[in-house]
């Protein structure tokens, strides 16, 4: 044997797929005698080693049954190299993987090493492009514990002995050129891990597109850039400070909001056709969707993601998704995505030990397990998973335009001890329970999305009383943008569901929230999590007959969108639907047909057009100089009055009527004389109600009772709310 020929102990594992480094003796290698010349081609007969201009370097030598082929060139030969390949049925041209360089370079390797590098999502994962003068594919992961990492797919038969990958080991990033292929061409990861085991199939961690469920590959992505056109959009949004500015969203599943007649989900372009004009003709400000990153389950509502970096396939592909956002952009609409750092499935072809080992999550369950969701919790501690999780949010912002990500679950990622009894959880190095890495990750996170991207924000699902949530990361806080007003929720949907005779007795659940209003950046919720699982829909939460609980929402809702912080509606609430949310079905819109739910519908516009009208109800949403109380204190009538202010803007009076009962000649305290309209009455029958109010108006007398210059005698409807500015003339 001469010696530039393969050796047996090489040969052998290169056949059994057991080689540790094929790229040390398949492509091209010099040698004393020329280039020695070898490739992995299964299906060819005969192969003959080409020039560019396809005349003949040598005939190549098959030394295996199972397709590896080898040849001497002439010295100085240098990749990429071609091939004519062979057999019964045909000719084909082939380029050897193998002869091509790496793609990835040092300063990859450093910046993924110490966890900075913040284009990940454009290095990893799969990318079609021409390298070395030749089209094809580059595949990037990271499996630092693996003993071999392939690409596999239908272009080799899924055979992982035929294109296993390169490993950067300062970094554990194996990675790999394939010539020939293309956009969405399906893949997966064929891993051997440290002990010799094969593992399940992996898809893609930073694979941007994933075959519809229940398939589970990866899919090369498009890799034509969209051409956006929402610019004034995006340049509007940057000069938006959205704590002084109106947002009402209206939270989505995008899989069944509607459904086509058949049952089936309808595309991302028919949502841009039917839900954006819908939503911009409700008036709200946003579309918050719940979470769209690939996940397998449809009953997970996408909170058990294993594609985080993929739009959902179930809807179309990314570029449609791109398509519904600059749709919403330019109706003006803004897109918020609900997204899941916290935890994610145990499902094999996941991140779940992906290389073998507890590779994403904590090894003890203690730390990686979480028991409400039977999923794994990200080992915050990693500087690569941070960077994964931060790539992934930027991602969203840069690649698709969004303008705000809800960070889900929140809680459970602060807190150790979260959903755990003594003995179930690690204390932190100060004995507490705290979660320092996550707490770090957030922070970091909040960082490195307001640096990149102008005019976006963050909103955390967050249900404790931990300190800062929405403070900057400057001054010890989390550098949230806004977080979820869970107490708000609570406390104000327990109190309408109670009979109006008992209200009195339970005051404080509507006057509560105003002693923390400011603590925070707050939105206030009606979420998906509050008409799922038996606890019935905003509708049948309220008490009494058929119309007391229609007036008792509609009171409800002026109550809300009077109150300091941003709204949040689910969808069909608006309509008031009275089944509870179930994602295997659309909406009740059948029920617009029936006068009261399409007034409700008519109602919920008018408060989105009535706030985003008057300033003093969005601009001071987070500042307490934007709220004073006029009537705290009428248990006896559950009564509510207060003067909603911000600079600039003319003062609003908001009164609410929590009985049956009419209030006629109700004194209510003013902040300045003079004709008050009354801007909305959520009694009017233009929304189902009894039309009681006060003919369009009142006049607030000077006076000087309480410390306030006017005060107004009018009627408060039945379980109504009043809106009231003053009269200037329009």
């Amino acid at each position: 044997m001469a010696g530039w020929q393969l050796g047996s102990g090489d040969l052998k594992a290169l056949e059994t797929g057991a080689h540790d480094n094929p790229f040390a003796v398949l492509g091209l290698h010099d040698t004393a005698d020329g280039v020695a010349a070898r490739l992995f081609l299964v299906h060819a007969e005969f192969v003959d080693a080409i020039d560019r201009g396809g005349n003949l370097l040598t005939e190549m030598k098959r030394i295996s049954e199972v397709g590896i082929f080898e040849g001497l060139l002439p010295a100085g030969t240098k990749g990429p190299q071609a091939y004519r390949a062979r057999n019964a049925g045909g000719e084909w041209t082939y380029y050897d993987p193998y002869s091509f360089g790496p793609v990835l370079g040092p300063m990859d390797d450093y910046y993924m090493g110490e966890g900075s590098h913040l284009r990940l999502f454009d290095r990893l994962g799969s990318h079609v492009m021409q390298f070395e003068g030749v089209d094809g594919v580059h595949f990037a992961v990271w499996a630092p514990n693996a003993r071999r990492v392939s690409v596999v797919g239908p272009f080799n038969d899924w055979d992982g002995r035929r294109h296993t990958m390169r490993k950067r080991t300062d970094t554990g990033i194996w990675e790999i050129f394939v010539p020939g292929l293309g956009r969405y061409d399906i893949y997966k990861y064929e891993i051997v891990g440290a002990q010799g085991a094969l593992l399940p199939l992996k898809s893609d961690p930073m694979g941007q597109q994933a075959e519809v469920r229940p398939k589970t590959a990866s899919v090369v992505p498009n890799p034509d850039p969209y051409d956006w056109s929402d610019g004034d959009y995006m340049t509007r949004r940057g000069q938006t400070d959205w704590r002084r500015s109106p947002m009402s969203i209206y939270e989505v599943h995008m899989g069944s909001w509607r459904r086509r007649p058949d049952g089936t989900f309808l595309s991302y372009d028919q949502l841009a056709e039917q839900l954006v004009p819908y939503a911009k003709d409700m008036g709200f400000t946003h579309l918050e969707l719940l979470p769209i990153s690939e996940h397998p389950f449809d009953p997970s509502w996408g909170y058990q993601p294993v594609g985080l970096f993929a739009p959902t396939s179930r809807f179309g592909d990314p570029h449609g998704f791109a398509r519904f956002v600059n749709a919403a952009h330019r109706e003006g609409l803004g897109i918020i995505l609900d997204w899941v750092p916290a935890h994610f499935p145990t499902d094999e072809h996941g991140l779940a030990r992906f290389d073998g080992t507890a590779l994403y999550e904590h090894l003890d369950p203690r730390r990686g397990f979480h028991p409400d969701w039977n999923t794994l919790i990200y080992n915050f501690s990693r500087r690569e998973v941070l960077s994964f999780l931060v790539n992934n949010a930027l991602y969203w912002l840069e690649k698709f335009h969004i303008d705000g990500l809800r960070v889900d679950a929140v809680a459970s990622m602060l807190y150790l001890d979260y959903s755990r009894q003594p003995g179930q959880w690690i204390p932190n190095a100060r004995g507490g329970n705290e979660n320092d890495e996550a707490i770090a990750f957030l922070k970091r996170f909040n960082e490195e999305v307001y640096r990149a991207q102008s005019g976006i924000f963050t909103i955390a699902e967050e249900s404790t009383s931990f300190a800062g949530v929405s403070k900057p990361t400057n001054v010890g806080g989390l550098g949230f943008g806004f977080k979820w007003n869970m107490g708000f929720m609570n406390d104000t949907l327990r109190y309408m569901s109670r009979d109006p005779i008992y209200r009195r007795y339970h005051h404080n659940d509507m006057t509560f929230g105003l002693l923390y209003a400011y603590s925070e950046n707050f939105v206030l919720p009606l979420s998906h999590d509050e008409v799922v699982h038996g606890k019935g829909s905003l509708l049948n939460k309220m008490s009494g007959d058929n119309w007391q609980q229609f007036a008792n929402l509609r009171a409800y809702y002026g109550f809300m969108w009077g109150y300091p912080g941003k709204k949040l509606l689910f969808m069909g609430q608006e309509f008031a639907q009275r089944d509870e949310w179930s994602e295997s079905r659309g909406l009740d819109w059948r029920l617009l047909d029936a006068e009261l739910h399409d007034k409700m519908r008519a109602l919920v516009a008018d408060l989105n057009s009535v706030y985003r009208e008057l300033g003093a109800l969005h601009e001071r949403d987070c500042e307490p100089e934007g709220f004073e109380w006029l009537i705290a204190n009428d248990y006896t009538n559950s009564v509510f009055a207060w003067v909603r202010r911000a600079p600039g803007h003319e003062p609003v009076v908001v009164i609410t009527n929590f009985t049956p009962q009419t209030h006629t000649g109700y004194v209510v305290p003013m902040p300045q004389p003079g004709r008050w309209v009354e801007r909305l009455n959520t009694d009017s029958d233009l929304y189902g109600g009894s039309n009681q109010g006060n003919l369009g108006g009142v006049e607030a007398r000077e006076a000087g009772r309480g410390g306030w210059p006017a005060e107004a005698s009018l009627t408060i409807p039945p379980l109504a709310t009043l809106i009231l500015r003053p009269d200037n003339g329009r």
